[in-house]
């Protein structure tokens, strides 16, 4: 999008979520001429899968986590994405 952008898949949940709040922010004022709009929307729609794909890995996470002999939470088990 411009230079001096971090690259989106090195984003933190967190960073990529306050990246997407203010693209909309920005396009909600419709003072963005059309180009720069479309250019704004696209990096959110990026921005927005790299942080819906960050939820689907920790549910992921939490789905395999491993109960003790007590039934309480041990530890985790890696996901496996295939299984």
């Amino acid at each position: 999008m411009t230079e001096g952008s971090p690259d989106i898949s090195e984003m933190s949940f967190e960073d990529a979520l306050k990246a997407l709040e203010e693209v909309v922010r920005k396009l909600e004022t419709g003072e963005v001429p059309l180009d720069r709009s479309i250019d704004l929307y696209e990096r959110g729609e990026k921005l927005r899968r790299h942080c819906q794909a960050r939820l689907d890995a920790a549910q992921a996470r939490i789905e395999k986590i491993v109960a003790g002999p007590d039934g309480k939470p041990s530890g985790t088990a890696p996901f496996d994405a295939d299984g």
